[in-house]
């Protein structure tokens, strides 16, 4: 982990120690002081999700660099796995990015090529930005000659397509994601009530496997701090812990029962 970029990489150092799975968290409400709140939790990395998340470009550019200057990796999930969205969420420093719905080989080729500069890739260079949310002191042109190496490209195994194409797809970036919500609705066993059937469990183990097989890193997306135990005992190297949006809702709902009197709810196993 010599240089400056890798350094400032909080999860590539969890990655690289191997000595237990990279806990994070999934930031969907906008706003640096959500951030913040998130990144002071203890995680490893945060998710900025401009997929389903309330958070447009503007609010991208305040998450990133809240979390990265305490210490914690800011990864993007991008809405699309369009190229200029690959460059708008790397030119606010974030140390990696997540892209959703995946379906074929050849797309991850595209994408990760949009992600890398030339020779190994296409990506435009320009962003004063960037350089902010790593080591003191990066400079532009370090930035330029370390980044291929130092940020993340990450993909959501959630499609059918993408789970027939698992082994192909996982030697070609640094890490497969499983999305279970959609990968159970894309293979005909959608996640009701919490309850994952057993194919579903089948094929979240087939992805764990490439990405052992590959060399490389497997994440998973859980609902409950209990779940992602569960993951992390079977050997995924990244594992989502909680939602603000979710977490804070279903944490209201707990206090208003206990002030009546009532029993704490807790969360169940939806997203």
């Amino acid at each position: 982990m010599g240089s400056k970029m890798l350094k400032s990489n909080w999860l590539k150092q969890v990655f690289a120690e191997a000595k237990r799975p990279a806990m994070g968290f999934w930031q969907m409400l906008p706003g640096a002081n959500i951030s913040r709140v998130l990144a002071r939790s203890g995680a490893d990395w945060i998710m900025v999700d401009c997929e389903h998340g309330n958070i447009d470009d503007a609010a991208m550019h305040e998450a990133v660099p809240a979390i990265a200057a305490l210490g914690v990796s800011p990864i993007v999930r991008l809405p699309d796995l369009q190229p200029w969205m690959v460059k708008r969420a790397l030119d606010t420093g974030a140390h990696g990015i997540l892209v959703p719905l995946i379906r074929t080989v050849e797309e991850v080729k595209g994408l990760v090529a949009a992600a890398k500069f030339p020779p190994e890739g296409r990506r435009g260079f320009g962003s004063p930005i960037a350089p902010q949310n790593f080591e003191p002191g990066l400079t532009m042109t370090e930035y330029l000659q370390q980044a291929n190496g130092s940020l993340l490209t990450m993909v959501q195994i959630e499609t059918r397509e993408a789970l027939e194409a698992v082994e192909d797809i996982a030697p070609l970036v640094d890490v497969v994601f499983v999305g279970p919500f959609d990968l159970g609705n894309n293979i005909g066993h959608p996640i009701i009530g919490g309850k994952m059937d057993p194919e579903l469990d089948q094929a979240i183990d087939r992805v764990l496997k490439a990405a052992v097989a590959a060399g490389k890193k497997c994440g998973i997306y859980c609902s409950s701090g209990e779940q992602a135990k569960q993951y992390a005992d079977k050997g995924f190297h990244m594992i989502s812990v909680a939602t603000d949006y979710t977490t804070l809702g279903a944490a209201m709902a707990d206090a208003l029962s206990i002030a009546l009197g009532k029993e704490a709810k807790g969360k169940d196993g939806s997203y």
